[in-house]
């Protein structure tokens, strides 16, 4: 859950009408200071304010943190299926960002593994599968987080339940019960001190349409506590496979002090020392790349309510060749605390999220332009903003796409002192 923003009351009564409608939807009140409370709103109840069956319309000076349809992006099945679609409809339009290798592949739009949805792309699954029977696979149902329900296999009678009933050429009653995406398994991720880590890195969209993101400094890298195999006698180990804290802190081996992470600038130190900064920085600008990519597929298909803004948990793998995965994307990512030095992340994670969603804490105002004063940042930055990259040309997208970025997110124009994005953007 994520703090939703400042809600003001025009009477006492309505206040009591709302807050207990709010607190039968799981609405839970945090603070309250006179005229102002704040809120925190599940990925749930989104639903129940903008439902048509409620009734309820949000006003000008109340803002939430969710897109009533979040889950084109943070349902796995619907992230994949809009990435792939997004690559089709710009391969329609001749695009040169939908350019292929001889053999066929993406070369600027592949960072998602193979995937499937079980059980309706059995067949299709199949079919890839045959073609390398030595593969391992990962198997995650559609709609949970924290690592539940997740597994390998690298054989197909490990998941029989969600092929077809000869007999009755219809789907086992059992598989209909939820779905599941199968990705090709990442086996030769990047490794540190022998462990496979990946990273968790927030960014905040402010608004769809124009595209405005913002990408949060102090990320973070998650290791597993027991050190990686590719070995088949070690697939049902989710130690070795599944960097989530939430099974990881049940491992032996769990450090509760740092928590078994590290901060995205410390990895950044490393890579340097031992990569060379020049492969840093690409594998750096590729996952921004893959970030908003991401987020323009989904842009189209996405209410763009203009009383929303989303903090999302990106998940990002990097193999052995410094090549980035995006795995999944969180709509509603941990704020828990699990060391010191994560309650002082996500802390400021949202204090600068509402400093950003409010500036200066002021009433809240869903007709402005979205584009706060860079001061009130913190540690975001701006990742990516449609109306500036559509003010460089048609072309910008490309440019760094074929190593003619001048710079890196962040930088700045030397004589008028305003945020300027990389060439791509």
């Amino acid at each position: 859950r994520i703090m939703a923003g400042k809600v003001k009351w025009v009477t006492d009564i309505e206040k009591s009408v709302l807050i207990n409608n709010f607190e039968k939807r799981g609405w839970v009140q945090v603070a309250e200071n006179e005229d102002w409370n704040f809120y925190w709103m599940s990925v749930q109840t989104i639903r129940n304010v903008f439902s048509v069956e409620t009734g309820y319309r949000l006003s000008d000076d109340q803002i939430v943190n969710h897109f009533p349809n979040h889950y084109e992006l943070t349902r796995k099945d619907l992230m994949v299926k809009n990435i792939k679609r997004y690559r089709k409809e710009l391969e329609k339009e001749g695009s040169p960002l939908a350019e292929k290798d001889e053999n066929g592949k993406y070369i600027y739009l592949d960072f998602v593994p193979v995937t499937f949805m079980l059980p309706a792309d059995y067949n299709l699954f199949v079919e890839e599968f045959r073609k390398n029977p030595s593969s391992t696979w990962i198997m995650k149902p559609c709609g949970k987080a924290q690592g539940k329900g997740i597994f390998l296999i690298n054989k197909l009678s490990q998941i029989k339940k969600w092929s077809r009933d000869s007999k009755t050429s219809s789907f086992v009653s059992q598989s209909s019960k939820e779905a599941y995406v199968i990705s090709l398994y990442i086996n030769n991720p990047l490794l540190i001190g022998g462990k496979k880590f990946d990273l968790r890195l927030y960014v905040l969209v402010s608004t769809y349409r124009p595209l405005r993101c913002y990408m949060y400094k102090l990320g973070f890298c998650r290791f597993c506590t027991v050190k990686y195999t590719p070995s088949t006698s070690e697939l049902d180990n989710m130690f070795v496979h599944l960097t989530n804290v939430a099974i990881q802190k049940h491992g032996d081996d769990y450090n509760h002090i740092h928590g078994g992470k590290w901060t995205v600038s410390n990895l950044r130190l490393y890579l340097e020392s031992t990569r060379g900064k020049e492969v840093t920085n690409k594998l750096f600008d590729e996952i921004h790349w893959i970030i908003v990519q991401s987020l323009k597929a989904v842009a189209p298909v996405m209410n763009n309510d203009k009383h929303c803004f989303e903090c999302y948990g990106y998940d990002i793998i990097i193999d052995d060749k410094l090549k980035p995965w995006l795995i999944e994307v969180n709509a509603s990512p941990s704020l828990t605390s699990s060391t010191a030095n994560d309650r002082i992340l996500k802390y400021n994670l949202i204090n600068d999220t509402l400093n950003i969603a409010v500036p200066n804490g002021e009433i809240p105002d869903c007709k402005w332009n979205k584009s706060p004063p860079k001061e009130v940042l913190g540690n975001y930055e701006v990742l990516y903003d449609e109306e500036m990259a559509q003010s460089d040309g048609p072309d910008r997208d490309l440019r760094s796409r074929s190593g003619q970025s001048t710079g890196v997110k962040g930088n700045r124009a030397r004589d008028s002192g305003k945020p300027v994005l990389t060439t791509w953007k």
